[in-house]
């Protein structure tokens, strides 16, 4: 062991506590407490200058690896019979000739641990193929099995499976490609966490065998102390492998698409610490405002019209990885609901119509500006904000009389009957006011993140004026003591308060 770990190697470290153990237990073999207690064997081994950590970690090493050192709590001792660490390491060992059962174990314990999807409506452990992730309008994380582990080199299988599931559900193209997510392992961890999934199942099958191989109650205790210390490794050592993330990108339509690597750091459940990250940094929207989605909406989606269905609109994000990868489609109606409320829809989001006349040639049921009832199976359209406001200044005036095909006085040619395109009137938006309640606890966070968010927009404007109150309003059930009237009191008449003052009722 001192030749393996060098920091044990510089103090003899393994050597030395072995020796202390031997020479401190050696008289009490039929003592009612036999052994030396950990804190004895560090003071037995450590000379001025050396830490005592480093012989702890030696006698644990030990403790898990002799054969013939046994323990119970704090005190080690040696005997002539052996212990079960050499069965199981004999059993460990064998394992590795059965790595089925080391991949049955470690599935169940992803499984376990996926339960807890954090931000993600759908999770989908270890798919044997791409057949088997669905092609849905939902995010979804996809953990990748042991087999396709990341490593940064040509030909990474994470990169080569993910690839496959991204393009293809089993003979037919993906659709939804800008919903999928990928969780890989790192390869060069993955030998720790099978070594740990190995000696665990040693343990455990030792203590299905308890009576088979007539184990003492000691011996007994000793297994299901192990079993225990190997379950508290593997589980520690999962998301120590599972700790990359494959989030699929593409910076422009035409641009090629991409596998970004990102590294998650935390003990968190897997997919917790995935979506932390995404929501991080940007890589998966929960919350959407309706004039982000009119900025990232472009003059793409529209195709060469003022209109676009709700329904296409759900599909294309769920579809084109140059958008931003939303949650579900209710983060994008929860959008569209925004945007259609605002009082400022013209020119900054859209406007909402329920259909489109072909005859009329015209919107029916367009509205904006007002909060509209909207799902993911709407029929409803959203139409373009200059679009909308033709049609309801022209609804304003029935009686204007159409224009005859030619050309406006700009040179622009008009069809006969057509609505002269008018400039939209915009709303002068002149003040502002809002009050919000501020935690007593976190007063400086809150109000830094409200003076960077509000204050500041609005300080900046052209001879704005802006004036902000505080006000302080506390109920004392059992009263207030006369040191802190006093207290509060001076310190408010110094703060310059306009008024204060404590009341009986």
């Amino acid at each position: 062991m001192d030749g393996e770990v060098p920091n044990l190697g510089k103090f003899a470290a393994c050597r030395r506590v072995a020796r202390t153990i031997y020479l401190g237990s050696a008289p009490t073999p039929t003592a009612a407490n036999r052994g030396l207690e950990d804190r004895r064997v560090k003071l037995g081994c450590v000379m001025p200058g050396e830490s005592p950590a480093v012989f702890g970690d030696a006698l644990r090493r030990l403790a898990s690896a002799a054969t013939y050192l046994y323990q119970d709590g704090p005190r080690y001792w040696y005997s002539t019979q052996p212990t079960v660490t050499k069965l199981a390491e004999d059993r460990a060992e064998q394992l590795k000739r059965d790595p089925d059962k080391v991949v049955q174990e470690l599935d169940g314990r992803l499984r376990a641990d996926l339960r807890r999807m954090g931000d993600f409506p759908r999770v989908q452990p270890m798919p044997g193929s791409s057949a088997d992730v669905p092609d849905e309008l939902e995010a979804r994380l996809v953990v990748l099995s042991v087999d396709h582990a990341y490593v940064k080199e040509a030909g990474c299988p994470a990169e080569v499976a993910a690839r496959a599931i991204l393009t293809t559900r089993g003979n037919a193209p993906r659709l939804y490609q800008n919903t999928l997510v990928f969780l890989a392992a790192d390869k060069t961890r993955l030998q720790d966490l099978d070594e740990a999934v190995r000696r665990f199942l040693a343990w455990e099958s030792i203590l299905g065998e308890q009576t088979l191989l007539d184990l003492s109650p000691h011996q007994v205790k000793q297994a299901e102390t192990q079993r225990k210390a190997a379950d508290d490794v593997v589980t520690a050592r999962i998301p120590e492998s599972y700790q990359w993330l494959l989030v699929p990108t593409q910076a422009s339509p035409q641009a090629a698409v991409e596998l970004s690597a990102v590294r998650l750091t935390g003990q968190d459940a897997l997919a917790i610490r995935a979506s932390r990250k995404l929501k991080n940094d940007e890589l998966l929207v929960v919350d959407y405002a309706g004039t982000m989605l009119r900025k990232a909406m472009g003059d793409v989606l529209w195709r060469g019209g003022d209109h676009v269905a709700i329904k296409q609109l759900i599909d294309d994000f769920a579809r084109y990885l140059y958008l931003p990868r939303l949650r579900d489609p209710a983060v994008l109606i929860e959008a569209v609901r925004d945007g259609l409320a605002r009082l400022t829809w013209n020119p900054e989001t859209f406007a909402f119509a329920d259909s489109w006349d072909e005859k009329k040639g015209a919107y029916v049921g367009l509205r904006g500006g007002e909060a509209t009832r909207v799902t993911a199976d709407s029929q409803g359209l959203l139409v373009k904000p200059e679009a909308a406001a033709r049609q309801i200044e022209a609804q304003r005036d029935p009686d204007r009389p159409p224009h005859e095909a030619g050309e406006d006085d700009e040179g622009r040619h008009v069809d006969a009957g057509a609505v002269p395109p008018t400039e939209p009137p915009r709303l002068v938006m002149r003040r502002f006011h809002g009050s919000v309640s501020l935690d007593p606890e976190r007063v400086g966070r809150d109000a830094g993140r409200i003076a960077e968010e509000i204050i500041q927009h609005l300080t900046t404007q052209p001879d704005a004026r802006v004036q902000l109150t505080l006000e302080i309003e506390a109920d004392l059930p059992e009263g207030a003591p006369d040191s802190i009237v006093r207290t509060v009191t001076e310190n408010a008449r110094t703060l310059k308060f306009k008024s204060q003052g404590f009341e009986e009722d």
